[in-house]
């Protein structure tokens, strides 16, 4: 049975990532790509859908006992897990490095004192869980095959079968050290080369220690800052400069229910956001690959711009449902694919400008084609701002006009403006500055609730959204305005949850609301990150830092978050690792600082 979604550890070489639970089992793996299929599908399954657990022995019948510590081995993305059991404790060193060839997951069990009975037990099972490979040595080595893929075994522990999984037993005393290695290759290939455990451990580590510090943010939330950048730069499919939104599918946003997304794509939004993050801490390089990456995949045609793109840039996402997985905790259904990628949702137009902006803005070697790209969005706007779209949550209900989008469809022209009186681009100023002003007027005369002093979702509607706390981050209006105060006090009042936290939106409590779907959600990391910003910026930093000191407390033990957080259930839920949490921790950190807004 899969831990809870905070008991997992994150591991991976920038192209796929695995996750660890606190047992020792890996319960997640897709290769060679984040969304190529899953080799160890556990996570939305059972164990017959594959695992690797690699820990000490344990009875029949009895549960695999749990890691007593673990911890990233300092700023990088190694995992160390120690168990203390009746005959000792061992350590095992979960990795894998950053791609030289095949990918490959490195597992090094490690005695610290008496002798400790191990075992490991890797069952591979292709497509989500579905297929079972052909499982037969090779040249002495272990070999998993079916269609395109293979999966090598290595390790110098004597192993053996048994109910289509591949076991080893052995003992290990204190200082002896025995390694582990799965590694893919394409199954028409030949085999990858023998893996060289300790030699990639220390090359990992050296290359997280290299990275890790170009970080230029050192003030007082620097461990909650560096690993969240280490996340990011995980998230990050290296060969591209894309970033995925979180290395998984379908964990439920609610326990039981079918609000369930497959988030291995690149979303513009989220990549854009984290772009911004990475050059405010020093990552010039990444911020550079991924510009690279939108112009690619947007290409000759950013009328027809998606919202998400594959990692390569792929445009087709198709969405389909795997029936054969029982879903997290029966959470069903399990989705592959995407089918939110052809959604209109204008506030894309605004995050993107804003990301090239920025890039502009802190020296970012220019690229002809990003300003001219910028420009082709706003004629776009231009032409489509007025329409209805399905909004920066993606809701499968009807279109709206959600003011957050019109906001972000001004935060697009305005940053175009600026960039053409900066003289690096040329376009009609005038007209444009009427643009800017038209949507401007419109927001606040149809998106603004003179009654309860608060401006709402969409236009003529009552509810609160919290993207709405974008409005002051975005420079729409000041901070100290008294529209802005209102909506940041009202959405306090309407859309926070017992913890102090955020919701999206209304949710209808089992019936169909405005995203069309039943059932309820957690509280939104993201939209409680903003708040604590909005709060800090109307000059309520206390309250600000109580609120994001709070919220690194839901952090799990090695500091990661996924999307969002069940109140009733007092636990993490969504995606995870997800970049969209991570981002705007970052965000707001660097905010405190800058205030002295912060304890000790």
């Amino acid at each position: 049975m899969a831990g809870r979604i905070e008991d997992y550890a994150l591991i991976g070489d920038m192209q796929t990532a695995a996750l660890v639970c606190r047992d020792g089992t890996v319960d997640w793996l897709c290769l060679p790509r984040f969304d190529s299929h899953a080799i160890f599908a556990g996570l939305l399954g059972t164990g017959e859908h594959g695992f690797w657990r690699l820990g000490p022995a344990y009875a029949p019948g009895a549960e695999p006992p749990t890691a007593a510590r673990r911890t990233y081995r300092g700023d990088s993305l190694i995992l160390e897990s120690e168990w203390d059991t009746p005959r000792g404790t061992v350590r095992v060193t979960d990795f894998m490095p950053p791609r030289d060839g095949a990918p490959q997951v490195i597992r090094i069990v490690e005695g610290v004192s008496g002798r400790v009975p191990m075992r490991s037990e890797l069952r591979m099972r292709f497509s989500y869980g579905r297929v079972v490979p052909w499982v037969h040595k090779h040249e002495g080595r272990t070999v998993a095959v079916a269609g395109p893929d293979s999966v090598w075994f290595d390790t110098e522990a004597e192993t053996y079968g048994k109910a289509l999984t591949t076991y080893a037993d052995f003992t290990v005393s204190p200082g002896e050290r025995m390694a582990f290695t799965i590694s893919w290759e394409p199954s028409h290939k030949e085999p990858p080369a023998l893996p060289e455990p300790e030699q990639s451990l220390e090359a990992t580590e050296d290359f997280w220690r290299d990275w890790v510090e170009h970080c230029t943010y050192h003030g007082p939330y620097r461990e909650a800052v560096v690993r969240s950048l280490i996340t990011l730069k995980a998230l990050t499919y290296a060969p591209t400069g894309g970033i995925v939104a979180a290395p998984t599918t379908s964990l439920p946003e609610d326990v039981g229910g079918v609000r369930n997304w497959d988030y291995r794509y690149t979303w513009l939004r989220d990549a854009a956001i984290t772009l911004s993050s990475l050059l405010r801490t020093g990552y010039r390089e990444e911020a550079r690959a991924w510009r690279e990456w939108l112009l690619r995949a947007v290409a000759g045609d950013p009328e027809n711009l998606q919202i998400m793109y594959g990692i390569a840039g792929e445009r087709e996402l198709g969405e389909a449902e795997l029936d054969w997985l029982p879903g997290y905790e029966n959470s069903t259904p399990v989705r592959v694919g995407n089918g939110a990628a052809h959604q209109l949702q204008l506030d894309v137009y605004g995050e993107v400008t804003e990301a090239l902006h920025l890039a502009h803005m802190t020296g970012l070697s220019r690229n002809d084609y990003a300003s001219l790209l910028q420009l082709k969005l706003i004629r776009y706007l231009e032409d489509h701002w007025q329409e209805p779209d399905e909004g920066i949550w993606e809701v499968r209900g009807p279109r709206r006009h959600f003011v957050h989008s019109k906001v972000m469809a001004w935060v697009a022209v305005d940053r175009t403006i600026k960039l053409i009186e900066s003289g690096d681009a040329d376009g009609p100023l005038e007209r444009w500055k009427q643009l800017r002003e038209d949507i401007h007027r419109d927001v606040c005369e149809k998106g603004y609730d003179k009654e309860r002093n608060t401006f709402t979702q969409s236009y003529g509607s009552q509810e609160l959204d919290a993207s709405l706390l974008l409005i002051p981050q975005m420079g729409f209006l000041p901070p100290d305005d008294k529209r802005v105060i209102g909506t940041i006090e009202a959405i306090q009042r309407e859309l926070s949850t017992s913890d102090g936290f955020i919701l999206r939106y209304p949710t209808e409590g089992g019936s169909e609301g405005v995203d069309g779907l039943p059932g309820d959600e957690g509280a939104f990391l993201a939209c409680s990150f903003w708040m604590a910003d909005d709060l800090a910026m109307i000059g309520r930093v206390d309250e600000a830092r109580r609120l994001f000191e709070k919220l690194l407390s839901l952090r799990n033990d090695l500091g990661l978050l996924a999307e969002e957080w069940d109140p009733r259930l007092q636990r993490q839920v969504g995606n995870f690792p997800q970049a969209f949490s991570h981002v705007p921790l970052i965000d707001t950190a660097l905010r405190l600082t800058a205030s002295g807004a912060y304890g000790g």
